[in-house]
């Protein structure tokens, strides 16, 4: 297939066999008036194919590689082919189909994401390649699945590095709300005006193994958005669930998804911090405390004041920790590392005066699969501690 070539500088990079080429590791003269999104062939400048790949002379990260090949169709057949694999392997873990069908470079598919809910499909397409192959995309899933509604959630902030408008629409059919299940349990996600995709499935197994610790104890679900912690853990027996998170129509939808699972949680409206400062001064407790934040870290320019707010949300989160109880922390943020991240946890429940045992330290669940060359697609970190 005749298509441009981008030329990489000799170098470690052109044969890491990593999906990233980063801008300063190739030969730019001619490549940076390509349109942002062009397909390439790539080549070392020793005339070597190193894959096809997608360009965008605007962003650091400046070819992404999705073929070993170069030449290669980017058409349905190959996004069918390349999601089939995903697909097969995701039907080897799960038995029902709710899960994340593509995790980006994990899945060889750099720059997009998909998340199932059986029927229905949401995709984001966080590059301009994945932009401009949104049609021959479509095409593959329709090929391969034959949804019944498709949910473009393009709107991540990302997109904004990639010179990419923000939108949400319906590719196919018109789902806004609908049900899924997890660990046993149906929920309600709001695919259009939720937070990412709707739901967050990558916490799947910590919901299940704190869950697993819950009966008889009293839990707190901190930025709950939707309740998956609370609920789950109210369902195994858990005395009381708290709710907290600072979207109101979030708490809604726990609410209605509680209703779904014959329990009963206490929603509560209001700003993490504020609400564990509360908390702590009038010495309420729970058995159990999992503090899940948005992003502290959503770049790299925001790494110690974000290690500075994982510090306090440890600390916090400590004190309201009843005696011999349990604590989850998390972060979603992968401009963090996992060492400095479990640094600031320590750090944090250290200033408490609690002694601490970390029991569980653990990521996403296999539907979130992490390329062996590329440490930041795991991006999810959690720590769990038993507090004496």
């Amino acid at each position: 297939m005749s298509r441009p070539a981008v030329i990489v500088k000799k170098g470690p990079r052109s044969r890491s066999g990593s999906p990233w080429i980063f801008a300063n590791e190739i030969r730019m003269d001619q490549a940076k008036a390509l349109p942002p999104g062009t397909a390439v062939n790539v080549r070392g400048d020793d005339g070597r194919d190193i894959g096809t790949g997608i360009f965008n002379a605007k962003s650091l990260i400046a070819v992404r590689l999705l073929a070993p090949e170069c030449g290669v169709a980017l058409d349905a057949d190959f996004f069918a082919s390349r999601i089939g694999k995903a697909l097969a392997l995701r039907q080897r873990f799960y038995d029902k189909p709710f899960y994340r069908l593509v995790h980006g470079e994990g899945d060889h598919l750099p720059g997009l994401v998909i998340d199932r809910f059986d029927d229905t499909l949401t995709v984001q397409a966080g590059t301009a390649g994945m932009e401009m192959l949104l049609e021959p995309l479509l095409a593959g899933l329709e090929k391969l699945l034959s949804p019944r509604n498709v949910i473009l959630r393009n709107d991540a902030p990302a997109r904004n590095l990639e010179g990419l408008p923000l939108y949400v629409r319906s590719a196919k059919g018109a789902a806004r709300r609908l049900q899924l299940e997890e660990n046993a349990a149906p929920y309600f996600a709001a695919l259009t005006e939720g937070q990412k995709t709707g739901w967050y499935y990558d916490q799947r197994d910590n919901r299940a193994f704190i869950a697993a610790l819950a009966k008889g104890k009293s839990v707190l679900d901190a930025c709950s958005y939707t309740g998956g912690f609370g609920i789950l853990a109210a369902k195994a027996g858990a005395s009381e669930a708290v709710c907290l998170d600072s979207s109101a129509p979030a708490l809604a939808l726990a609410e209605d998804s509680a209703r779904a699972n014959g329990v009963a949680i206490k929603p509560v409206k209001a700003d993490l911090f504020e609400e564990l400062e509360r908390l702590s001064a009038t010495r309420e407790a729970f058995d159990i405390v999992v503090a899940d934040p948005p992003p502290f870290v959503k770049s790299k320019k925001d790494l110690e004041a974000g290690a500075r707010a994982y510090r306090k949300m440890a600390r916090l989160s400590a004190e309201v920790t009843a005696k011999d109880g349990i604590l989850l922390l998390a972060s979603c943020s992968h401009n963090i590392s996992p060492e400095r991240f479990a640094a600031e946890c320590a750090a944090g429940i250290a200033r408490t005066g609690r002694a601490a045992r970390l029991i569980r330290a653990a990521g996403a669940g296999p539907d979130h699969p992490v390329h062996p060359l590329l440490p930041e697609s795991a991006y999810l970190k959690a720590l769990v501690y038993a507090l004496d």
